[in-house]
């Protein structure tokens, strides 16, 4: 944008390097989503707080994803694991679905 100067960085929404230089996504105060602009760091001097506070986010939320992924590896793991102990008991013994829930919640 033109005289960014006069523009106040209202959020930093993302970030990402376009040909070889990190950008960061801007949301401008006063201004509609439209009007969003990637910007180099060294032309946001006047918004290293909001830079900041983006970057801690960014961390946070960074970590909760990584999180919520492994619980759902976990799960998923459960689940086949499940699956396969259906699968060998229907082939090794001939139990159909309720007889194996049945036998497997007596144990």
């Amino acid at each position: 944008m033109e005289g960014e100067e006069e523009f106040e960085v209202e959020k930093i929404l993302n970030k990402r390097k376009i040909q070889g230089k990190e950008r960061y996504l801007v949301q401008w105060k006063r201004y509609m989503a439209k009007t969003d602009t990637w910007e180099r760091k060294e032309k946001l001097e006047n918004a290293k707080e909001v830079i900041e506070e983006f970057k801690r986010e960014y961390w946070r939320n960074k970590k909760e994803v990584r999180q919520q992924e492994r619980e759902e590896d976990k799960e998923e793991e459960v689940w086949g694991r499940d699956l396969l102990d259906k699968y060998m008991a229907k082939m090794l013994f001939g139990w159909e679905d309720k007889e194996y829930e049945r036998r497997r919640e007596k144990k």
